[in-house]
């Protein structure tokens, strides 16, 4: 009888030290896999945030990369703004302003002797011609005669007893505008021997003053070209 207690005790405290470990193992498994998941999550977060500071950076550089591409079509576009600017202005096509000279060129005052041809002492267009050369030997940028800008193509010309510029008609007196160094102009048309000494000789009015700011209009006619291309 005492064997069998004894053998029935044991049994009961190896069954019993049995459940314990089992429900001390299932408590450590209900710990470790919240731990677990907890872990993996932590993982799975650094990767997002490592990820998204990547993707930062990347916009980051493409905002940059779009900043110079703008800038550089700006840039370009200024440029080709300020070259076409550059061509209207040595094409005569805009106004100009700058230091200068003002020419005033006039008919003889002198009254006429019997006998005397009057075509001495009228301005001709062969005078003007040789003032706006003097001009443009003296480094004249841009040149206008009573208002009418000369240009590469314009022509000053007789047609009867008047003179055309650009085909417009002009009366003395006649006020030519020139723009360049002021001493250099002036001192090309003084010169001795020059074309004021000439136009002064047959009592021709020739006049020059020297200007600190002239300001010269731009060509007001057409430019048409039937004739000429640009050569390749």
């Amino acid at each position: 009888m005492k064997r069998g207690s004894i053998s029935v005790a044991v049994v009961l405290l190896f069954l019993g030290m049995m459940l314990a470990v089992q429900i001390r193992s299932a408590r450590q498994m209900q710990q470790n896999v919240p731990m677990a998941r907890a872990q993996e999550l932590t993982a799975r977060l650094k990767e997002v945030k490592e990820e998204r500071d990547t993707l930062r950076e990347e916009v980051q550089d493409l905002r940059k990369r779009l900043d110079q591409v703008s800038a550089g079509v700006k840039s370009a576009d200024q440029a080709l703004k300020d070259q076409l600017e550059k061509a209207r202005l040595e094409a005569g096509l805009l106004p100009v302003t700058g230091p200068g000279v003002q020419v005033t060129l006039n008919d003889s005052p002198k009254e006429l002797q019997p006998g005397e041809d009057p075509n001495l002492y009228i301005l001709h267009e062969e005078d003007l011609l040789k003032v706006v050369n003097e001009l443009r030997a003296g480094g004249a940028e841009a040149i206008s005669v009573n208002g009418q800008r000369l240009l590469a193509t314009s022509e000053i010309r007789c047609a009867g007893n008047t003179i055309l510029v650009n085909t417009r008609k002009i009366a003395p007196p006649v006020v030519i505008l020139a723009t360049g160094d002021p001493d250099t102009l002036q001192s090309g048309l003084e010169i001795k021997g020059g074309i004021f000494e000439q136009l002064k000789f047959w009592g021709l009015v020739a006049d020059v003053q020297k200007k600190e700011s002239i300001t010269i209009p731009a060509y007001s006619g057409t430019l048409t070209f039937n004739y000429s291309k640009p050569a390749k």
